[in-house]
């Protein structure tokens, strides 16, 4: 895989070469992976931010904490691995300002993901001429999907699957969110763990499904995010499931939401639901090169009003190493969409303090139209 990475960063070389940049200073963790293959812990939180440095001639340096280097450099194809200690002279900045000091041209950063510590030490040490917001560039470099990542990101539909599957299994009446939660972070490391055993055991990759889910039930599901809590499934409930902040397989990001009902379902929740799923349907049937993100968020529109409701927000954004990617399936949005871009592609509608019905998926642009990756049924479903 370190030749995907590589060739990434060939890509980012030409990117200078166009704009006419000495530098390319990254510091949001996504990008530091999308370019490096390192992932760390301990990061900007902790006050030790990691930066990857890439020069127009074709170096590449990451200054991170000392006591991560060691999994640095067995995770990254980069050499030049340098390490900083916490109250040892000026800790990073020191190791970024000879990387500074070394260029007298143009230094491009992501402006809006940049950290602000990092942000405000280069506009302390740079004329504000030569610092250049790269964040568009790196946006396009991302957008469509390369055969290896589109691999990953099958995969990753895989873990999904398992998830939502595991959690459907575990609602029942008498059983608290909490665990339902549990019953899809098993599944889905062990999914995972299955894959990563199947092709590379010793690989640093982590199968462990974390981070806080989104699950609630009852007239709560009008939150839409709110997260499990230890009440007790009921008997009429709905029970919506996001899996958009736990599935992460290989650091890639996915989109993927499911919702069942506890022993019976009203007229006006079927009613509400069955169109969530109608509006999700006509925006991935709408999904195929050529169109624009827009017109794929329109025919989701055209059937929520049709049913008489308004769509809040968007119909679905881009993913990949990050969770929000370019383009955005929302109004004012017209990119093009092409074969290998992959979205998330929701179905929604909110009756406040009452209910919330949500449906989502991970969706591949291909030649043909848009390809599911986390096809699991859609249907109303009564467990």
């Amino acid at each position: 895989m370190s030749n995907l990475f590589r060739k990434r960063t060939a890509r980012l070389h030409q990117q200078l070469e166009d704009q006419n940049l000495d530098l390319a200073l990254l510091a949001h963790p996504d990008t530091v992976y999308y370019f490096t293959a390192y992932w760390g812990d301990l990061g900007v939180e902790f006050g030790r931010p990691t930066i990857a440095a890439v020069t127009r001639s074709g170096e590449a340096t990451i200054i991170t904490a000392e006591m991560e280097t060691e999994m640095a450099r067995a995770l990254t194809w980069v050499d030049d691995v340098r390490g900083y200690s916490d109250g040892v002279g000026g800790e990073w900045r020191d190791l970024l300002l000879e990387i500074l000091n070394k260029s007298k041209g143009q230094v491009g950063f992501e402006r809006f993901r940049c950290p602000p510590m990092v942000t405000e030490f280069l506009r302390q040490h740079l004329h504000a001429r030569r610092l250049v917001d790269l964040g568009p560039a790196l946006s396009l470099l991302r957008m469509v999907k390369s055969a290896p990542e589109l691999g990953q990101v099958r995969q990753a539909g895989q873990v999904a699957v398992a998830m939502g599957d595991a959690g459907k299994n575990a609602i029942a009446e008498g059983v608290p969110e909490y665990e339902v939660c549990l019953a899809c972070m098993n599944a889905g490391t062990r999914k995972a763990a299955e894959i990563i055993s199947a092709e590379d055991p010793d690989s640093f990759m982590t199968p462990v499904i974390h981070n806080l889910q989104v699950l609630n039930s009852a007239h709560f599901t009008s939150m839409t995010h709110r997260h499990p809590t230890v009440r007790r499934l009921k008997r009429g409930d709905p029970v919506y499931m996001c899996f958009c902040c736990i599935a992460h397989f290989k650091q890639l990001k996915l989109g993927y939401d499911r919702e069942y009902f506890v022993g019976d379902v009203s007229e006006r929740q079927a009613r509400t639901y069955e169109a969530a799923v109608e509006a999700q349907r006509a925006a991935v049937s709408a999904i195929r090169p050529g169109v624009t993100a827009e017109e794929v968020h329109f025919e989701a529109l055209e059937v929520y009003r049709k049913h008489g409701f308004d769509n809040a927000y968007r119909t679905g954004r881009a993913i990949g190493y990050s969770s929000l990617e370019k383009p955005e399936l929302k109004a004012g949005d017209k990119t093009v969409l092409e074969p290998g871009m992959v979205f998330a592609v929701d179905g929604g509608i909110t009756l406040p303090g009452e209910f919330g019905a949500r449906v989502g998926d991970t969706i591949i642009v291909t030649e043909g139209g848009g390809e599911c990756v986390t096809e699991y049924p859609r249907d109303l479903t009564v467990v």
